[in-house]
């Protein structure tokens, strides 16, 4: 005997969940519809865990939210009733990960939780702007139009981090394998010519020793260079979970040489961009920076400037008064929330303010790209030539004495 988990609707329409053990799952429907029930879902009970497990934990990317949201919106605005919407896509989602939440969910909807605090449980699928979204929407009434912002803001985000990886996918290749390939010289090849110069007594061009010497050196002490990186990294993790090491590496994104400047718009594109969408769907001023606060939490300058920038708003002052206040953003940003606010248009000025500081982003990217893989080429090629030069000068000048 096996067991299924199911969902079924009686005749009254109400949704209950449950456990049946049946031989096959042919049997477990025939034993459902003889009750008169209407079936949601049936599957074995333990097949979802499998599904995760042979998923690598059922990690759930920004594109299975993006499709759920989108399917969601369009089977509830269709009249579909929403515990039966969430376990339809629960049971038909690729997503191992995201198949085994949604049953869930769909169980907690059926005993009357409301969609945001069946979301909530599962913070690792559902973020808090997820969460806060679905619940201005349900207050609203406007569930498939808060559905479609939320999916559209996602897919928005995958997308800019999409060209963000293919523009830095290139170099970081052309990178690994070149330390692959200098790390095989210098461990490797400069040895083995280091013993037959010793063999012949020839005086070495200072090049070639400066070389020989940092080879050997790195040979020897491999095993204690590979330990020491270790250390080094994992004290650093540790570093990074302590508010300390997370203010220090604020300050070092935010002021770092070329890339500083361009890490700072990214910022504050994603801040302007999240607060149009979240007052967009109707979630309050004050919700959207507490929302704002949780999204910047491994960035510290941004969460303390909004954490400030909640409390004085909470007193009555203006919302741009309160971000210039700071001294965090700048002139240009809270200037336009000034002129948003006195024409109540603000999500509108921030959504012009978000596609300027993404355009900035966009055009950074492709320059950058475009000047990074020249410079690489000749910059590692370099190297490279250094120390095949460095090898074959004295093949050279002990091809003269021979000679």
């Amino acid at each position: 005997m096996s067991s299924f988990s199911y969902t079924v609707q009686d005749a009254q329409g109400q949704a209950h969940t449950g456990v049946l053990e049946a031989a096959t799952q042919e049997e477990a429907i025939n034993s459902l519809q003889a009750k008169g029930m209407l079936i949601l879902a049936l599957e074995e009970a333990a097949s979802k865990a499998d599904k995760a497990k042979k998923a690598g934990g059922g990690k759930v990317t920004g594109q299975d939210l993006v499709f759920f949201g989108e399917q969601l919106s369009t089977l509830i605005a269709g009249g579909v009733p929403l515990v039966r919407s969430v376990a339809l896509l629960g049971d038909n989602s690729d997503s191992a990960g995201l198949s085994a939440c949604l049953s869930q969910v769909a169980k907690d909807l059926s005993t009357g939780s409301s969609l945001s605090k069946a979301m909530e449980k599962h913070p690792k699928v559902f973020d808090t702007l997820w969460v806060q979204l679905v619940a201005a929407g349900e207050a609203s009434g406007q569930l498939p139009k808060t559905l479609k912002q939320v999916t559209a803001y996602t897919q928005a985000s995958e997308a800019a981090s999409g060209k963000i990886v293919t523009a830095l996918m290139y170099p970081a290749v052309l990178l690994c394998m070149s330390c692959g390939v200098l790390g095989f010289f210098i461990v490797w090849v400069v040895p083995m010519f280091a013993e037959v110069f010793k063999s012949f007594n020839l005086e070495l061009p200072i090049l070639t020793k400066f070389i020989i010497t940092f080879s050997l050196l790195v040979s020897k002490n491999l095993i204690l260079i590979v330990a020491a990186i270790g250390a080094i990294v994992y004290s650093w993790k540790q570093f990074m979970k302590t508010q300390a090491g997370l203010m220090l590496w604020s300050q070092f994104v935010l002021n770092v040489p070329l890339f500083g400047d361009i890490m700072y718009g990214m910022l504050l594109e994603r801040m302007l961009s999240t607060m149009c969408t979240l007052l967009r769907s109707g979630v309050s001023v004050i919700n959207a920076l507490a929302i704002l606060e949780n999204i910047f939490a491994t960035n510290l300058i941004f969460q303390n400037a909004l954490t400030e920038v909640r409390k004085e708003v909470t007193t009555g002052k203006s919302l741009s008064a309160c971000f210039r206040k700071t001294g965090v953003f700048p002139k240009l940003v809270t200037e336009m929330m000034g002129m948003g606010e006195e024409s109540g248009k603000l999500p509108e000025m921030l959504e012009t303010m978000a596609s300027f500081y993404f355009e900035r982003t966009d055009q950074f990217m492709r320059r950058f790209t475009s000047l990074i893989d020249p410079i690489m080429i000749v910059g590692i090629g370099g190297v490279i030539v250094t120390i095949v030069m460095a090898i074959f000068l004295p093949v050279l000048k002990l091809s003269q004495v021979k000679m």
